[in-house]
């Protein structure tokens, strides 16, 4: 074979390689977007649940969320007072996938037990706040709107 031939040849299996190479790396499944969640203000509990709910349905669904709720917003979570609107909304969201925790200290402070909030709920035994620093070291993005 002539130098010129094998140059061709060679030339074609690098691109050959390098064209699977993109093929195998666009064919990995994209990792879903984490989204941390925060609430406090109990004056803006049906506008973070309006913006979860946008969320999943900008998304797809293809997102996973966390909501970390604390202070004086828990109150509205508790499934005895909680309002029809709030209730309905969340329960919505949850079957939708949303991952809500409350906050231990809120808890323990509001004599609120876990079985007392709207069903669903998780504890976030070492406080709302340190909960949003571990949700954010594991790739969480983190909104307060």
């Amino acid at each position: 074979m002539r130098r010129r031939d094998m140059f061709r040849v060679g030339l074609a299996g690098t691109a050959g390689l390098f064209g699977l190479r993109q093929v195998k790396a666009g064919a990995v499944e994209e990792e879903r977007p984490k989204v941390a969640y925060h609430l406090s203000d109990l004056d803006k509990v049906g506008f973070v649940l309006g913006n979860i709910k946008n969320h999943y349905d900008g998304t797809g669904g293809k997102v996973d969320i966390v909501l970390v709720v604390h202070g004086p917003a828990l109150a509205a979570f508790k499934s005895k007072s909680a309002s029809a609107a709030v209730s309905s909304r969340f329960s919505g969201l949850v079957r939708d996938g949303l991952s809500p925790h409350a906050c231990a200290n809120t808890m323990q402070g509001m004599d609120i037990a876990l079985s007392d909030l709207l069903e669903g709920f998780h504890a976030a035994e070492t406080g709302g706040v340190v909960k949003l620093a571990e949700l954010q070291r594991q790739g969480y993005a983190y909104l307060r709107p």
